[in-house]
C-alpha cells in the first residue's frame, strides 16, 4: 500500500533543539503516591461539558461514573480512583487565566478500589457501532493534544468510508517523550488499540507514522505490527510541526486536506497513539480513561521523568514528587514549549490533554527583547500552513482583523514555528492567538445580538398577534351586542 504513496517535500516547520534526552531513556515511573485529594475538571474535552450524576458525601468506586456526556461533541468523566466526593463547585482550570470552571472534588480513600468491569475474550466478535459506543463511554478523547471524543471520530471514519487510519507516534514537540516511552514499553497494546480502531471504523489500513528521532520506539513497534498485515509501521522525518495531522496526511498519503474540510472526507483520519492505548483498556478490559503517561521535564526539575498520573492530580503534587526548585522556575507550561500554555500557579489539576508539565529556568526561555522586522522572511519560509505570519500581524497591530482573518489567519494552528525562528523576537503567535480570541468574541457577540434581535421580533411578532387576536374579539364582543340590542328592539316593537 505505501509503496503508492507519493512523499511530497515537507512544508515549513522547524528543527527546534529536542531537550528529550533527561527522559527519553528513563521507563515510565509507576509509583507515583496516590493523592489524598483529586480535582476533576466536568471539562476536559471539545464540545459541551460533562453532567454529574453523583451527590456530594456519595462514595465512588475507581472506574465509575461521575459525569455523564451531554450531546454528540462530548465526553463522560470518571472515578479515577477510589473514596468519597467531598464538593461539585467552581475550580481554577489549568489554563493561562485560571478561571474557575465546575469541578468534581473526590477524597481518595487509598484503597484504590475498582467497579466491577467486563473482559471481552474476543473483541473483534463486537459490531463496529458497539467498538464506538463503548470507547465513548469509557471517555476517550484525542490524546494527541486536541481532545477531540474518540468515538465519534470512529463514527465519522465509518459514515466516510475511511480506508486509511494513520496513528500520530511523531511527538514532535521539545522536551515531551509519553508517547516514546509507551511505545518503547507497550508496544502489543498500542497495535491491538489500532486493529480495534480499524474494526470500529470498517477500515482495512493502518499507518502508525514515527518521527526517526525514536529508533527504539519504531523497532518495538514494528515488531508488535509484524504479525497484522494490515498495520503498517514507518518512520518520518524528525522536524516540527510534523504532529500537526494536515502536516502528517500530506507526508504519509500524498493528500491535502481542504480548507474547511475533515481530513475523514479525503479518506483519512488520524489517532494518537496513546489514544490506540486507551481503546485497548476500554474494549478489552472495560476500563475507563483514568489516567496518562506525564513528561515533568525543564531546568528547574531535579528528577526529571515520564510519570503515569491520574486525572485530578494537582501539579504541586507532581512537582513535589519530581523535586521541582520552585526557586529555579521562571515558567510553568502545560505541553510542549511551542503550542503548550502557560500557567499561573502550580494549584491546577492534570487532565485529558496534560501530556507534559514543565518547569523551565530562565536561560532556557528566548530572549523577548522585540526588535524591528529586518524583512527576511523566514516566517514566511517556516510556516507550515503557507501563511505570511508578519503581513498578519501588521494588519492586527492597527486592528485590521478583517483583513488579518483574509490573509488566512483562521488557518493559523499556533505551532508557534514563526516566533521560534524570528530574529528581531516579534512575538508573532502571541498577535494571532490574540486576534483569534478576539475574532471568535466579536462572533459571539454578533451571533449574541443577532439572536437578542431575533428574541425582540419574534416577542413583537407574539405581542402583535395578540393584540390582534384582542382587536378580534373585542370586534366579535361588539357585533355580538349589537345583534342583541337589535334582536330586543325587534322584539319589543313586535309587543
Amino acid at each position: 500500500m505505501l509503496s503508492l504513496f507519493k512523499k511530497p517535500r515537507f512544508r515549513g516547520g522547524v528543527h527546534a533543539e529536542e531537550h528529550k534526552t533527561a527522559t527519553a531513556a528513563l521507563p515510565i515511573a509507576s509509583n507515583f503516591p496516590l493523592p489524598k485529594k483529586l480535582y476533576i475538571p466536568l471539562q476536559q474535552h471539545v464540545g459541551k461539558p460533562a453532567e454529574p450524576v453523583i451527590k456530594v458525601g456519595e462514595k465512588v468506586l475507581k472506574g465509575q461514573l461521575l459525569a455523564y456526556s451531554q450531546g454528540l461533541i462530548s465526553a463522560p468523566v470518571h472515578a479515577p480512583s477510589s473514596g468519597i466526593i467531598v464538593d461539585v463547585n467552581d475550580y481554577p482550570a489549568p489554563h493561562p487565566s485560571a478561571l474557575p470552571i465546575r469541578t468534581i472534588v473526590l477524597e481518595t480513600d487509598g484503597k484504590d478500589e475498582w467497579l466491577e468491569t467486563q473482559v471481552i475474550d474476543d473483541p473483534f466478535q463486537l459490531n463496529p457501532e458497539e467498538i464506538s459506543f463503548r470507547v465513548g463511554a469509557a471517555g476517550i478523547v484525542g490524546l494527541g493534544g486536541a481532545t477531540f471524543p474518540t468515538a465519534v471520530k470512529l463514527n465519522m471514519g465509518r459514515e466516510n468510508r475511511v480506508d486509511t487510519l494513520i496513528i500520530n507516534g511523531s511527538e514532535c514537540e521539545p522536551y515531551l517523550c509519553c508517547d516514546d516511552r509507551l511505545m518503547q514499553e507497550r508496544a502489543e497494546q498500542i497495535i491491538d488499540g489500532v486493529r480495534l480502531m480499524l474494526h470500529g471504523m470498517e477500515t482495512e489500513n493502518a499507518v502508525v507514522a514515527i518521527e526517526d528521532n525514536k529508533p527504539l520506539a519504531f523497532v518495538a513497534m514494528r515488531a508488535a505490527a509484524e504479525p497484522y498485515a494490515q498495520v503498517n509501521v514507518i518512520q518520518i522525518p524528525t522536524r516540527y510541526p510534523m504532529g500537526w495531522d494536515r502536516q502528517l496526511i500530506r507526508y504519509v498519503t500524498g493528500k491535502e486536506v481542504p480548507v474547511g474540510c475533515r481530513s475523514s472526507e479525503i479518506g483519512v483520519t488520524i489517532h494518537n497513539v496513546g489514544t490506540a492505548y486507551a481503546v485497548h483498556k476500554a474494549i478489552r478490559y472495560g476500563q475507563p480513561l483514568l489516567s496518562r503517561i506525564v513528561t515533568v521535564a525543564g531546568g528547574a526539575v531535579k528528577r526529571p521523568m515520564n510519570v503515569e498520573v491520574p486525572f485530578g492530580t494537582l501539579i504541586s503534587e507532581l512537582f513535589s514528587f519530581c523535586e521541582v526548585s520552585s526557586d529555579e522556575t521562571a515558567r510553568i507550561i502545560m505541553g510542549g514549549p511551542m503550542m503548550g500554555d502557560s500557567l499561573p500557579h502550580v494549584a491546577l489539576p492534570t487532565v485529558k490533554a496534560t501530556s507534559g508539565i514543565l518547569a523551565l529556568t530562565q536561560s532556557e526561555l528566548k530572549n523577548t527583547d522585540e526588535q524591528p522586522c529586518i524583512r527576511c522572511a523566514s516566517c514566511v519560509s517556516v510556516c507550515p500552513a503557507g501563511l505570511r505570519p508578519l503581513d498578519m500581524a501588521n494588519n492586527i497591530r492597527i486592528n485590521q482583523l478583517d483583513a488579518a482573518v483574509d490573509l488566512g489567519l483562521k488557518d493559523c494552528i499556533s505551532c508557534g514555528c514563526c516566533s521560534y525562528i524570528c530574529p528581531s523576537n516579534i512575538p508573532l503567535v502571541q498577535y494571532f492567538k490574540y486576534a483569534s480570541g478576539e475574532v471568535m468574541a466579536r462572533q459571539q457577540a454578533q451571533h449574541k445580538s443577532e439572536q437578542t434581535k431575533r428574541l425582540i421580533d419574534a416577542r413583537n411578532d407574539r405581542m402583535e398577534r395578540i393584540a390582534r387576536q384582542q382587536r378580534e374579539e373585542e370586534l366579535a364582543r361588539l357585533a355580538a351586542k349589537a345583534e342583541r340590542e337589535r334582536l330586543k328592539a325587534e322584539q319589543e316593537a313586535l309587543v
